[in-house]
């Protein structure tokens, strides 16, 4: 087979379209309502605090429930787990157009998160199942474009929604509903291997989970998520709205930035791991980030703000796509989504504590909520860079001692 041949992406593929789906649904829930978050503190009479809890509510079920979903994929299989979630993410996302009480919408939000808790693992675990070596590595980065791009449109999207009407951003949720009526006629089931006994599959799972390779791979992926959801869509979010006095659609269009980049980046990953390791990636990934925190720091405008978030958008473009091929290369099919989702309930777990850390710290240990998300940008920011700084040379050092083992043996 020729190397065009094995890096072919399967666009006409009902399989790869529903994949696709999944993983901008799956992305769906946090992007298109950052931009409305300071509207929704009027609308319900709440704090910044409370208002981070809307973003809490949704990424908690993950934390909890991804590792159970990919169990429970891995043993009945993908189709009997990803239509439900389709259905559950829409409707209830849907509901809270209908103004209902906050507690209410609490409730709702975590019933959603519930939904969409699998779809991103599921979408990865069958471009596992489907593809393998450079064509998996190729389909995973186009997976990780799409998602930019969904991401850098949603904000835009929720914005522009919200100008009709606070509630009405809720209601696309419902295209969900569309997906999954599509997928219930459309989606195959792919082939894996018979599971083994509810015992040997856990203690093959937790001895796979604790790897030393792996383990590395769980704390990047929970502080990808904690940097973006606590310092950029939560934090930053309110800061342009109280500092800058942008309404939602301006906030929308700055983050989009984000996604941009992380689409264009991700297009390219195919070709970016040719040239360093994975892990190596993800360092730089992690620079990027500290960068880009940093500049927001220091930035006096919106229109650096903006600039400076693309910086944030390339390091997701390599940190993401790292994240999902070395986990996914880790284990066999039997245990594939299982380890994808311990690796997504790291990112909903990042998801999940970034917007109370940064809101309850900022708004709890400062005179005003302004210095202390200020101050946080800079903490992080600062961390990021020397940490990935750190790892990347560690690596570097690592992988040229062993070169050189291997060229004296």
């Amino acid at each position: 087979m020729s190397s065009e041949e094995r890096v072919k992406i399967p666009w006409s593929s009902t399989a790869f379209q529903t994949v696709l789906a999944c993983s901008l649904i799956g992305v769906m829930g946090v992007p298109l309502i950052s931009p409305i978050l300071p509207e929704l503190r009027g609308v319900f009479g709440i704090s910044d605090t409370q208002a981070g809890l809307i973003i809490t509510a949704y990424t908690l079920p993950g934390v909890l429930l991804t590792p159970f979903i990919g169990f429970l994929s891995d043993h009945f299989g993908r189709r009997p787990v990803v239509l439900p979630l389709l259905f559950l993410f829409g409707l209830t996302g849907a509901a809270i157009g209908f103004a209902p009480p906050f507690e209410v919408v609490l409730l709702l939000r975590l019933l959603q998160g519930v939904g969409a808790s699998g779809l991103m693992v599921l979408a990865i675990t069958l471009i596992g199942d489907l593809y393998d070596g450079a064509q998996r590595h190729a389909v995973i980065g186009v997976n990780g474009s799409a998602i930019g791009i969904g991401a850098a449109t949603y904000p835009l999207i929720g914005g522009a929604l919200a100008s009709v009407g606070w509630n009405v951003p809720f209601a696309f949720f419902g295209v969900s509903l569309v997906v999954g009526v599509v997928a219930l006629f459309s989606l195959t089931e792919p082939s894996i291997d018979s599971p083994p006994s509810f015992r040997t599959y856990a203690d093959r799972l937790t001895s796979a989970a604790l790897m030393p390779q792996a383990l590395g791979l769980w704390v990047a992926a929970f502080f990808t998520f904690f940097l973006f959801y606590g310092g950029i869509l939560t934090t930053l979010s309110l800061l342009l709205s109280d500092v800058y006095g942008l309404a939602a659609g301006e906030i929308g269009l700055l983050f989009s930035m984000v996604s941009l980049a992380n689409a264009t980046m991700a297009s390219q990953y195919g070709r970016v791991s040719q040239f360093l390791p994975a892990k190596q990636l993800v360092a730089l990934g992690f620079v990027g980030f500290g960068v880009s925190l940093l500049g927001v720091w220091v930035a006096t405008t919106p229109v650096a703000i903006g600039t400076m978030l693309i910086c944030f958008g390339l390091g997701f473009g390599v940190v993401m796509p790292s994240l999902d091929t070395t986990t996914a290369g880790l284990v066999s099919g039997q245990l594939r989504a299982s380890m994808l989702g311990v690796l997504t309930s790291m990112l909903w777990l990042g998801q999940t504590v970034g917007p109370v850390v940064f809101t309850g710290v900022a708004q709890n240990a400062f005179d005003s909520a302004v210095a202390g998300y200020r101050f946080l940008l800079m903490f992080w920011g600062a961390g990021a860079v020397v940490g990935g700084l750190s790892v990347f040379a560690y690596l570097a050092l690592k992988t040229g001692a062993t070169a050189h083992h291997s060229e004296m043996s």
